[in-house]
């Protein structure tokens, strides 16, 4: 598995953007108020984090100590999961950040002012999302396990090498 890249991200980051800026350019060209987030959901998206973290720790610990001290080897399963968790909910993060970002760029950009309610659950969202991103990254990095000398493939000796005729 491939680490989560930050060109992955910076995508996700845009295409929210883009995406939170058309819905509220959609909803006010067709007479609606602006969208505005739930105050839960960068609530929701920091508790996401933290959940990741605690989920990440123990592979963690378990792959720096190593099986010896803890007394349990480490599910390899377990540890990719967990790590594709991590590396979804980065790009999710990334998309919510942008997303959020979209609603700012828009409501910044109207000739009337915006409330202080909308423009805080915006913000909040943008900041949740963030934090969503880099508490994924840390579990994934939690969740990396190392790899052993014999996972590499075996150097090709002076017998193995091919003869032109």
């Amino acid at each position: 598995m491939k680490r989560t890249g930050p060109a992955s991200l910076v995508v996700a980051a845009v295409l929210g953007l883009g995406t939170g800026y058309l819905v509220d350019q959609t909803l006010t060209a067709t007479g609606r108020p602006t969208f505005t987030p739930s105050l839960m959901l960068p609530v929701l998206l920091v508790v996401l984090g933290a959940i990741l973290i605690a989920l990440a720790v123990p592979i963690a610990r378990a792959t720096r100590d190593g099986a010896r001290h803890t007394g349990r080897a480490v599910n390899p399963f377990q540890a990719v999961r967990i790590a594709m968790l991590a590396k979804a909910s980065s790009i999710t993060g990334a998309a919510v950040t942008g997303f959020a970002g979209g609603l700012g760029v828009f409501v910044a950009t109207r000739p009337a002012d915006p409330s202080l309610g909308s423009v805080t659950t915006i913000l909040a969202t943008a900041i949740g999302g963030a934090i969503l991103v880099a508490t994924a990254l840390v579990a994934e990095q939690l969740c990396t396990i190392r790899k052993d000398d014999d996972d590499e493939p075996p150097a090709p000796g002076p017998d193995s090498t091919a003869t032109h005729h």
